[in-house]
């Protein structure tokens, strides 16, 4: 679908969130970190392109500690995240940030210099969940909005979901994944996150 395409392109703006930068007003942190990220993939892009195995070492040291991962999947799984055991809880957090993470690599491999714009927003005082928006330039159309949920874990500002054109990541994996569970489990579910993964190997 082109909102999970301009899902990817989006998804490069938060992909390097430094924990110097925690404390900043989030949308500065938001304008901060793209410049980064994306400067770093222009300057290796020949490197990158002769081996894409290179970019997974960057998505993860610049993703993992700043996405609210156990959050994001415990939001996708609903209802049915009660009724998973703490053991399948742990897979299915491991197997959706995996999957997370190969489709960040993929989003910043074919990233092409889309510009991104920073509507102005508040932030109250004392906020401890907020939403950042943008807007992403996209050919022959208007930009698309790509909004970012943030919310304070310990003092550091974490991604919990992205909203693209109205669509939410994680209501989109919510549906998909609920149906996998009616249908095979949530073993059944952790077990198509791993092939998944698996045939999209680094």
């Amino acid at each position: 679908m082109m909102w999970a395409k301009n899902f990817l392109v989006g998804l490069c703006v938060l992909l390097a969130t430094a924990p110097a930068l925690a404390q900043q007003d989030p949308q500065q942190v938001v304008i901060s970190t793209a410049e980064t990220v994306l400067a770093e993939v222009s300057a290796r892009k020949a490197e990158l392109e002769a081996d894409s195995s290179l970019i997974y070492p960057l998505v993860e040291r610049t993703v993992v500690p700043h996405f609210d991962f156990e959050s994001m999947a415990r939001s996708a799984m609903g209802r049915f995240w009660r009724k998973a055991s703490p053991q399948q809880q742990r897979r299915l957090v491991a197997e959706f940030q995996e999957l997370l993470v190969r489709t960040y690599a993929t989003a910043l491999l074919g990233y092409s210099g889309q510009q991104i714009e920073y509507p102005p927003m508040h932030v109250a005082d004392g906020a401890q969940s907020v939403m950042v928006p943008t807007k992403i330039s996209a050919e022959g159309g208007p930009p698309v909005p790509v909004n970012y949920r943030l919310k304070t874990v310990d003092g550091a500002w974490m991604v919990y979901d992205v909203v693209i054109d109205g669509v939410s990541l994680v209501t989109n994996y919510r549906s998909q994944f609920a149906a996998v569970v009616r249908r095979d489990g949530i073993d059944g579910l952790i077990g198509t996150l791993a092939t998944k993964n698996r045939q999209t190997g680094k």
